[in-house]
């Protein structure tokens, strides 16, 4: 599995600075609150997925925060990183971005109005499973959804992910399925997908998920294949019957899950959906399958 980490030259606040240099104060409201966004936006081969679905939800989420920072420099941002890190050519890259409220006295309202948002940005290189690991499946087990009621808003205030993931990690699972009111949502970094008797379903796009990019191309590829789809709830007693189970993300792809739990879905294997899903996706953006 890859991990995405600051390394070379990163950027802040208007500056491209070598990431040892980039120092952000301990007032900032993102240290103290975990008050902004983020947006993980891949490359391939120096091709930003998607960007502008990235954007926009950026550009969502800090109007929703009452956010003031304009994203229109963040194309610039991203490609320069890409090309100070030596990136353009990579097959896989990522950059992030974060925007935070700014370095204001610690007080729960809203800072002055002048106060000027902090951006920190940088880009590393991605590697995906081979192949043939891709091929094994990977597994999950759930977890209550203690996170907040704003889940559509890619918030840095990550503590309920970080700990499913924890719970994930040492069960020896690859990811974590986030349960409420027994429902399954979905993953603690990803969207999930089932496949119910050859149709794919996947919860709404509502306050309760967050409005993947990744999940938004899968249902339009599922649109042209012909695959049907169903936007709905699935409760947990459901999951157990499912054909197959899958996750999407920007640093996810198309990963099967085999086991939740430590039950196998359906044989244990990735099924025909999730495979042909998968390829279509490799194909989209311009990557080989491997097969």
């Amino acid at each position: 599995m890859s991990r995405m980490q600051s390394a070379g030259t990163v950027y802040l606040n208007g500056d491209f600075l070598p990431s040892a240099e980039a120092v952000v104060s301990v007032s900032d409201r993102g240290f103290l609150f975990a008050d902004g966004v983020y947006e993980v936006t891949p490359a391939y081969r120096g091709r930003l997925f998607r960007f502008d679905r990235h954007l926009a939800r950026m550009a969502r989420g800090l109007a929703e925060l009452r956010m003031g920072y304009d994203v229109a420099d963040l194309p610039g941002i991203h490609s320069r990183l890409l090309e100070e890190n030596g990136l353009e050519g990579e097959e896989i890259a990522t950059v992030y971005v974060q925007v935070t409220r700014g370095v204001a006295p610690r007080s729960h309202a809203f800072p002055a109005g002048d106060t000027e948002p902090t951006v920190y940005a940088f880009a590393a290189p991605f590697r995906r499973p081979p192949r043939e690991r891709w091929d094994e499946g990977f597994g999950a087990v759930t977890v209550p959804d203690r996170r907040w009621a704003r889940v559509d808003i890619k918030s840095i205030a990550l503590l309920p992910n970080v700990l499913a993931q924890q719970a994930a990690a040492e069960a020896g699972a690859a990811d974590a399925i986030f349960v409420r009111d027994g429902v399954a949502l979905e993953g603690a970094h990803n969207n999930l997908f089932f496949v119910f008797g050859g149709t794919l379903v996947t919860h709404p796009a509502s306050h309760q998920i967050l409005h993947g990019i990744t999940r938004e191309y899968i249902l339009e590829l599922a649109g042209r294949m012909g695959i049907p789809v169903e936007e709905r709830a699935v409760q947990i007693e459901e999951m157990e019957a499912a054909d197959e189970l899958f996750f999407t993300g920007s640093t996810t792809e198309v990963r099967p899950c085999v086991e939740v739990d430590g039950r196998p879905v359906s044989d244990g294997r990735p099924g025909p959906v999730t495979r042909r899903l998968y390829d279509a996706f490799l194909a989209g953006v311009g990557q080989n399958s491997g097969k």
